[in-house]
């Protein structure tokens, strides 16, 4: 009796199979074209996509490598201006970012042209360039955050350089960059008036970096922001 029940469920499983197989048959006979269509699309995305890489892309990275060197000598050599809008052919890191939008060093050039500019005392333009630069590098991503938190601060614009600096310090927690920008924050909330979230931060570089630079005289910032909240 068992055995014709498995015998009649594997006949209905074949039926089901078959029957399914039918339908898929008619579904892509009646719909043979647009199927059709849509697998070519995605292999042309594909091949277009290798071929972007391999053709456009890896030239241009290339390229615009070779672009931003001289303004990376300007860099080093304090040469702002130069750096920024370049000199003859030579271009500058505004030029390689326009121009090579697309590729790594046309990116890197947008991280560049904003310390430039904050160099130059143009705060907005800075976060304008930051604000295109994007790194998850776990040094520079932090540091061109908190760069634009410098920024802000400058425009005076508090609330913002806070929350940026906290992002920054959050982003990679390292005892280079946390410390640095979590005493900004500490700084800017103190500023704001906002004394529990100034003595939260400099608490924080006190517990998780206890080794860094700025923990070794955080508890007189600790001690000021407390009172000034007491008060």
């Amino acid at each position: 009796m068992e055995h014709k029940e498995e015998h009649k469920s594997e006949l209905e499983l074949d039926h089901t199979l078959i029957e399914t197989t039918h339908k898929v048959e008619h579904f892509y006979h009646d719909y043979k074209k647009q199927i059709n269509i849509v697998a070519l699309v995605a292999i042309l995305a594909v091949a277009g996509y290798f071929g972007y890489t391999k053709f456009i892309l890896a030239p241009q990275e290339k390229e615009a490598q070779e672009a931003i060197f001289p303004a990376q000598t300007w860099f080093e050599k304090d040469s702002f201006d130069l750096a920024l809008k370049g000199q003859g052919e030579k271009l500058g890191f505004e030029a390689v970012a326009e121009n090579y939008g697309l590729t790594k060093a046309g990116n890197l050039a947008h991280y560049y042209a904003g310390v430039c500019l904050m160099r130059k005392g143009e705060y907005q333009a800075a976060i304008d360039h930051l604000d295109k630069f994007s790194n998850d590098n776990e040094l520079v991503g932090p540091m061109a955050t908190g760069l634009k938190g410098d920024a802000y601060s400058e425009l005076k614009e508090y609330d913002k350089a806070a929350k940026l600096y906290m992002k920054a310090a959050a982003m990679s927690k390292n005892k280079l960059t946390s410390p640095i920008f979590l005493k900004k924050a500490g700084l800017t909330f103190e500023e704001l008036k906002q004394y529990d979230d100034a003595v939260s931060a400099y608490e924080k570089i006190k517990n998780e970096f206890s080794d860094a630079q700025e923990a070794q005289d955080i508890d007189k910032y600790i001690a000021r922001a407390t009172a000034e909240k007491g008060n």
